[in-house]
């Protein structure tokens, strides 16, 4: 058979055609007698009945797609990857341009992740040729484009026009990842750039068009936001003033008042912290504390102009099923809140909460006003006392 180093000969120049006859004709009777030559016996080893199209589809002659990354290849495979790839083989322009040629055959099939693998390596060929060395990053860059990975074109696309500043597709897709991106006024100077070289550029000049458009909207709506931002701040401000002229204590409000202090600590009270009606009366979240039946009611609003007496009058509307000897009703309790030096202090049935609030013993803890309700001169009520 041929040696190595004829098949080298050959293969560094461009056969004839009559060569090419010559040379196939040549290696068929030679694997004719190669085949004639081994010795006979029984085949055992051939592919089984039931996997023989998946035994097929392994073999490089027969298989319709590329091995996915990590596969285990056919040894006929690796050695065909061997010859192209190996780089005691092939010049750094070869392997350059065999992976480069891989990269376009996955991008064309959608492959964009083995497209950017096939790319990679190419780079890394070093050929020291700018066309192809612009081409391998520029593709690289419409693989992650297509990928959606915007901020890894644009960095492929920055790098193909350091070789070559004039690339147009790179030119343009750079414009394009700035635009997806929401970098509208560096996707505008990418287009001027590209149009600068090809004034009646059409991709550029929509893509320009579409940029000052977006970047108008986009400009609109900061100002818009801003105002918004604007306009809750100094609700907040007012907001947080109306608080502190009522001389309600919040946990925490030494340092400055904000919304999370006000944030409700039960998650059965989540999405109803304290607010302002139109009348700028503070409505609240209020828990109602049972220590008898280690119960609770979560009070959802509780406008601070009403007193103690209405608001329980609806929570004792009906028996609640745990008062089975119907003992609590708004006239045979006792409410106590617990001061900050834990002591008791009761209130009237008759006061308000913004009252109640407003005293210099009661502070507002997690955002929510807590009170703590026991039957009057009741066996619960004395052992809850002892402990105070």
């Amino acid at each position: 058979m041929e040696n190595k180093s004829d098949v080298s000969k050959i293969s560094n120049r461009k056969m004839t055609d009559e060569e090419r006859l010559q040379l196939a004709s040549k290696l068929d009777r030679e694997l004719d007698e190669f085949i004639n030559a081994l010795p006979k016996k029984k085949y055992e080893d051939g592919w089984p009945e039931d996997r023989w199209e998946e035994e097929m589809e392994k073999h490089p002659f027969f298989m319709t797609k590329v091995p996915e990354p990590g596969a285990e290849l056919h040894p006929l495979y690796e050695g065909l990857q061997k010859l192209k790839y190996d780089p005691e083989e092939n010049e750094p322009e070869e392997l350059a341009i065999s992976y480069k040629e891989d990269g376009n055959f996955n991008f064309k099939y959608k492959n964009y992740r083995l497209a950017i693998l096939s790319y990679t390596e190419g780079i890394k060929a070093k050929c020291g040729i700018a066309d192809i060395e612009a081409t391998l990053y520029n593709n690289r860059s419409a693989a992650h484009y297509f990928l959606g990975n915007y901020r890894s074109s644009l960095k492929d696309c920055e790098q193909a026009l350091k070789i070559k500043p004039d690339h147009e597709k790179s030119l343009l897709r750079a414009a394009q990842c700035c635009f997806e991106s929401k970098k509208f006024d560096l996707a505008l100077k990418y287009c001027d750039r590209l149009l600068d070289i090809q004034k009646t550029h059409k991709s550029a000049l929509d893509l320009r068009r579409k940029c000052v458009q977006s970047y108008k909207l986009m400009q609109r709506n900061e100002r818009k936001r801003d105002l918004e931002e604007k306009k809750i701040k100094m609700e907040e401000e007012i907001f947080f003033q109306e608080i502190v002229s009522r001389g309600i204590n919040i946990e925490g409000g030494e340092s400055g008042l904000s919304l999370d202090r006000l944030e409700p600590c039960f998650p059965q009270l989540f999405g109803h912290r304290v607010h302002m009606d139109e009348k700028k009366h503070l409505i609240w979240p209020v828990v109602f504390l049972y220590p008898e039946y280690k119960m609770m009611d979560y009070i959802q609003e509780f406008n601070e102009t009403h007193t103690f007496e209405e608001q329980l009058q609806q929570v004792f509307e009906t028996s609640p099923e745990w008062d089975v000897k119907s003992l609590y009703t708004p006239y045979t309790l006792n409410i106590y809140f617990e001061t900050p030096n834990k002591k008791l202090r009761t209130i009237k049935l008759s006061d308000t909460l913004g009252m109640v609030l407003a005293l210099k013993e009661y502070v507002v803890r997690g955002g929510t006003p807590s009170f703590i309700l026991l039957v009057r001169n009741s066996d619960a009520e004395n052992r809850f006392l002892e402990n105070y």
